[in-house]
């Protein structure tokens, strides 16, 4: 049985007491994994901040930022194995297949977004208990960006959004669909996973406005991005456009059944396997 480490931000709420019995809980995929994990025996430690130096096979860098902080980074190469410690970077202007310039011949419709995870909200959140703890934000000057913008054409896009390097321009290109659009979420664990394609009505498919779900492989070029970027455990959204599938978002802290359908949160066991097989290979 493997002991197993957790590496948090310092203030990340990576588990939170709920309800009467002040029981444990965490609104991540991975704890769902880890509770799996400690019914098969594995012992389990959340580490919040890098002070800590407990002994561990193996370990998760599980910062919940865009971009995880240097020093987490160096913490994380102490352990012996850690788990994602390539994924440092998932901002979409590193990630995104689909970014465009001003200066690009797209003649379809077009998506602004933030770079940053999530609307930039994990890091304004961390900054806020920083302030409230009375040390430096992690992420100065980090603006939360307010929703998506869908234009019909790059000649619509304001001049200003290409200055800013808090957003990207992506073509806008889900599945369509005779009832819908289409896109795919890919989570995987070492070598287990699970991909699926989600139809929805509106056109950003979310997991919880599904009407009707299917099993898909995952393309090749999937499989080489997820290598180029260092990713043992985590998240893609893509979509296939023209033939060739497009990433759109990265995402190494995913979400639990609060986040995600259920149907993309299940599968525990599976993911638990594939986190076992690594523990294999670290010994």
């Amino acid at each position: 049985m493997a002991h197993i480490a957790v590496i948090t931000h310092e203030f990340d709420r990576f588990e939170r007491r709920r309800g009467l019995l002040l029981r444990r809980d965490s609104s991540y995929m991975l704890g769902d994994l880890l509770e799996e994990l400690k019914r098969r025996g594995h012992s389990v430690r959340i580490l919040a901040g890098t002070s800590a130096k407990p002994e561990a096979d193996i370990a998760v860098l599980h910062v919940d930022a865009t971009v995880t902080p240097p020093e987490y980074v160096e913490y994380a190469r102490t352990f012996p194995y850690c788990l994602n410690i390539g994924a440092t970077d998932i901002s979409k202007r590193r990630i995104s297949g689909a970014v465009i310039g001003k200066d690009d011949d797209w003649q379809g419709p077009v998506i602004v977004k933030s770079s940053l995870n999530n609307l930039g909200t994990r890091e304004q959140s961390l900054n806020r208990r920083s302030r409230r703890a009375g040390k430096p934000e992690p992420f100065p000057g980090v603006k939360v960006v307010d929703g998506y913008t869908i234009h019909s054409s790059l000649a619509d896009v304001a001049e200003a959004v290409f200055e800013r390097g808090d957003l990207v321009v992506e073509k806008f290109i889900p599945e369509a669909e005779p009832d819908g659009y289409g896109a795919r979420f890919w989570t995987f664990c070492g070598e287990r996973e699970r991909c699926t394609r989600h139809v929805s009505p509106q056109s950003l498919v979310k997991g919880s406005d599904t009407i009707r779900r299917e099993p898909v492989p995952v393309p090749d070029e999937l499989r080489a991005a997820r290598r180029e970027l260092g990713f043992d455990y985590g998240k893609f959204d893509f979509v296939v456009h023209e033939g060739k599938a497009v990433l759109l978002d990265a995402n190494k802290t995913p979400g639990g059944a609060r986040n995600l359908s259920s149907f993309l949160a299940a599968g525990n066991a599976n993911l638990a396997d594939g986190f076992e097989g690594l523990i294999r290979q670290v010994a």
